[in-house]
């Protein structure tokens, strides 16, 4: 049964972009997932402005900056935005064990961020909308239990040259975060 979440009060609410659970991320810290995120659109074409939205007091007015057309949005934002996307929730819920937990916790069922005026990252009004936040929870929750297994055989090696050889195989979440574009 798909697991639903949108508001952050909600028992899903971490799962949100504005949930309150600042990122550490290329050097900087972001108040939440959705400054990160709408700070993107700029950080090449109008960086001055991307720091004004990483500095927003809330995630709500770090969206309104986000959408704002009078300043010039980055050539390829349509082509790296979901990578955006996936750069903040992986390193979320990796910075995060409590959330993480959360998330792993969740099994195999589908994540939906139920909403009714976002057909692209969330189900849309009538259900049939993209969910592309809920699509990169579930990738990033694999990633993250394919993390959390490679550590644990490291740790349960039968002798030093396999730990070795284990330590050696390169780290899932460094894999994935490196492969996106941003």
């Amino acid at each position: 049964m798909p697991i639903e979440f949108y508001r952050v009060s909600e028992e899903y609410g971490c799962f949100s972009n504005f949930s309150p659970h600042p990122i550490n991320v290329d050097s900087k810290v972001w108040p939440t997932t959705e400054h990160y995120f709408q700070a993107q659109k700029f950080v090449t074409t109008e960086p001055d402005y991307a720091e004004e939205i990483r500095e927003a007091n809330k995630p709500g007015r770090a969206a309104v900056l986000g959408r704002d057309r009078k300043h010039k949005l980055r050539k390829d934002w349509e082509s790296i935005k979901d990578d955006a996307m996936r750069k903040a929730v992986a390193h979320k819920f990796w910075q995060y064990k409590d959330i993480q937990e959360l998330l792993l916790s969740t099994g195999n069922e589908k994540l939906v961020e139920k909403t009714t005026d976002d057909h692209y990252w969330g189900c849309g009004s009538n259900g049939n909308g993209k969910n592309m936040l809920g699509i990169i929870l579930v990738e990033v929750r694999g990633v993250i239990r394919q993390e959390l297994n490679l550590e644990q055989e490291i740790k349960n090696a039968s002798s030093h040259a396999e730990e070795d050889m284990l330590a050696n195989l390169p780290s899932p979440l460094q894999s994935y975060l490196s492969n996106l574009r941003v």
